[in-house]
């Protein structure tokens, strides 16, 4: 099944990289699946507190 999602580079040192490579062990997932999952737990949380987040046009 395809998706339709954009791909983006992060440049990490190898102590970060190495840091969320734990955690996401810690959880049982993929390293890209925990970005993802940390990232939009923290954008749930900021539109909670400030309300929703919309692109400009």
């Amino acid at each position: 099944m395809a998706t339709n999602k954009r791909v983006f580079t992060l440049r990490l040192s190898d102590e970060v990289f190495d840091k969320i490579g734990i955690l996401a062990s810690n959880e049982h997932r993929s390293m890209t699946n925990y970005i993802e999952y940390v990232l939009l737990k923290h954008l749930n949380e900021i539109e909670q507190e400030q309300g929703a987040i919309r692109p400009k046009k």
